[in-house]
C-alpha cells in the first residue's frame, strides 16, 4: 500500500486507510530511535527545507531530527533574515526554494491554507506544521500514535479534548484523525472559546469537565493561547484554572489508567497542574519523542512509498 497523496496538508481528508498507514510506518521507524547509532541512510542526498513563519520548538526540532536520522539534510530558513522582509511572496519563495533542489518543502504558517497553496504550485512534497487556526497534523498523528501505544484499538475509546477548541488547530486535526478511528470525541472549554460550528466535526460539546471525567479514556490538554487572543475570552486565569483546569483533585474522579497528554508548551499552573504533567498518568514526553518517530514516517511515505 502507498500513501496516497502528494502532501500531507491535513487529516479532514486523508482516509483511514492511511492515518494506519503512518501509525503503522511510525511503529517501525521508532524502533531506530533505542539503537546506538540512530541514522539510517534511506533519504541520504535529499533535502527537506523547514518554513516556520512562525514561532516553533518542538515541531521544528522534530522535523530536523527526523531529517537527519532518515539520512537527509535539513535547511533551515531564518524568516527574519529572508526575502521575505524584503516584500518577496511566499510563491516566489517557495518557487526559489524549489529551484534551488529543494525535495519537500514543510511549513507553518498564520494563515490557514497556506500550505495548501503552496502545494498546487509545486511538484513536490508539502508538509503542513501548522497553518492559522486550520490544522496540525503531523501533531494530531503523534497524538494518535501515542494513544495506539496504551491501546491498540480506538474504537468506542473516549478522549475529551480541553481548553482553547477555536484558537486550536490541533484540536481540529486530532477530532478529525479520532473520529476516523471510532473513537468518541468529546470538546470542553469555555464558551468563548468554543466555536459554533464544532459539533458539526463529530466532536460531541461539553461545559462540565467533572460530569464527563469517570468516563474518559485519554484527556489531551490544550495550551491556553495568549498570543492568539486579542480580546479577553475568559474573566480571569484563576477562573479558567477553576472551571477547566486539570488538577490533581478533578483526577481523582477519573479512571485509574486515564492517560493525560499536553502538545506543549504548557502552561503550569493554569490549563494543567504540576503535579498532574509530572504525575504517573501523563505520556507528554512520549508525545514528544513519537513525534520524531511520525515524522519519520511521513518523510519516508512522502519521498520512497508516495506518489510524486
Amino acid at each position: 500500500m502507498t500513501y496516497e497523496q502528494k502532501d500531507l496538508l491535513g487529516l479532514r481528508k486523508l482516509s483511514k486507510e492511511s492515518l494506519h498507514l503512518i501509525i503503522d510506518q511510525a511503529k517501525s521507524l521508532k524502533e531506530v530511535l533505542t539503537r546506538e547509532n540512530k541514522q539510517v541512510l534511506t533519504l541520504r542526498g535529499k533535502t527537506f527545507v523547514n518554513l516556520f513563519c512562525e514561532p516553533s520548538t518542538r515541531t521544528r526540532s522534530s522535523f530536523e531530527m527526523a531529517i537527519k536520522l532518515m539520512g537527509a539534510s535539513a535547511l533551515n530558513l531564518n524568516v527574519q533574515t529572508s526575502a521575505f522582509k524584503k516584500g518577496e511572496s511566499l510563491y516566489d519563495t517557495v518557487k526559489n526554494l524549489r529551484a534551488l533542489g529543494a525535495d519537500g518543502i514543510i511549513i507553518r504558517h498564520k494563515n490557514g491554507g497556506a500550505p495548501h497553496f503552496i502545494a498546487k504550485h509545486l511538484d513536490i512534497p508539502v508538509i503542513n506544521a501548522g497553518d492559522g487556526y486550520n490544522e496540525h497534523p503531523t501533531q494530531a498523528l503523534l497524538d494518535i500514535f501515542t494513544m495506539t501505544e496504551t491501546c491498540s484499538n480506538l474504537k468506542g475509546k473516549k478522549v475529551l479534548i480541553l481548553g482553547d477548541i477555536a484558537h486550536s488547530r490541533v484540536a481540529r486535526s486530532n477530532i478529525w484523525g479520532l473520529t476516523k478511528l471510532g473513537a468518541e470525541v468529546y470538546v470542553c472549554g469555555p464558551k468563548t472559546l468554543i466555536p459554533p460550528y464544532i459539533e458539526k466535526t463529530g466532536a460531541k460539546l461539553i461545559y462540565d469537565i467533572d460530569s464527563i471525567i469517570p468516563e474518559l479514556d485519554f484527556i489531551n490538554v490544550l495550551r491556553v493561547q495568549y498570543e492568539r487572543q486579542e480580546i479577553g475570552y475568559f474573566p480571569s486565569i484563576r477562573e479558567y484554572r477553576s472551571l477547566f483546569g486539570l488538577t490533581s483533585k478533578r483526577l481523582e474522579k477519573a479512571k485509574k489508567d486515564i492517560v493525560i497528554m499536553h502538545p506543549g508548551p504548557m502552561n503550569r499552573g493554569i490549563e494543567i497542574d504540576t503535579d498532574v504533567a509530572d504525575g504517573p498518568h501523563n505520556v507528554i514526553l512520549d508525545q514528544v519523542k513519537n513525534g520524531v518517530a511520525i515524522r519519520m514516517a511521513i518523510l519516508y511515505l512522502l519521498i520512497i512509498r508516495g506518489c510524486k
